[in-house]
């Protein structure tokens, strides 16, 4: 197995490629991957494949994908470390989360602010069992994109 670049640069660019993403991911907001649809499913599938060509380059022996994608796990596993240390990083990276409804009112500024129609805010509602607006006491999108609600008289789902 040769590879036609020095090892660094694979990890250099694996380390880039992560990097980048996860600012790239975290500029686009909150809902980009929550709740997939057909069309984030083949933007996934198109930014893998562009991103593979970014991390290992021309080179396609294996060598070079796994040698390009280490230190993406370890940068992983480091960020998720250093999140459960310091609430402020965690909140940088992960974001927070935001009301999107109260009181049975939804709040439409905040449902343009996410990009999120208002039908897709009541296939959420439905999806936890709710069919009337005014059933919920508090939605919110949380920062890994998915919503939750709190029911009248019920917890937290």
């Amino acid at each position: 197995m040769h590879l036609t670049d020095p090892w660094w640069v694979y990890v250099l660019r694996g380390a880039g490629v992560y990097l980048g993403l996860l600012i790239v991911l975290r500029l686009i907001g909150k809902r980009a991957f929550g709740d997939m649809t057909t069309f984030d499913i083949v933007v996934l599938m198109l930014v893998g494949s562009t991103l593979r060509i970014a991390i290992t380059g021309e080179d396609k022996s294996p060598l070079s994908a796994v040698i390009g994608v280490i230190p993406i796990f370890i940068l992983d596993k480091a960020m998720g470390w250093a999140c459960a240390r310091w609430p402020w990083l965690d909140r940088v990276v992960e974001g927070k989360d935001s009301l999107l409804a109260r009181d049975g009112r939804v709040l439409e500024d905040a449902l343009r602010r996410h990009d999120m129609s208002e039908a897709a805010f009541r296939r959420a509602l439905r999806e936890k069992g709710l069919h009337e607006i005014g059933d919920v006491v508090e939605a919110r999108l949380e920062a890994n994109g998915k919503v939750s609600v709190l029911k009248a008289g019920r917890s937290a789902e």
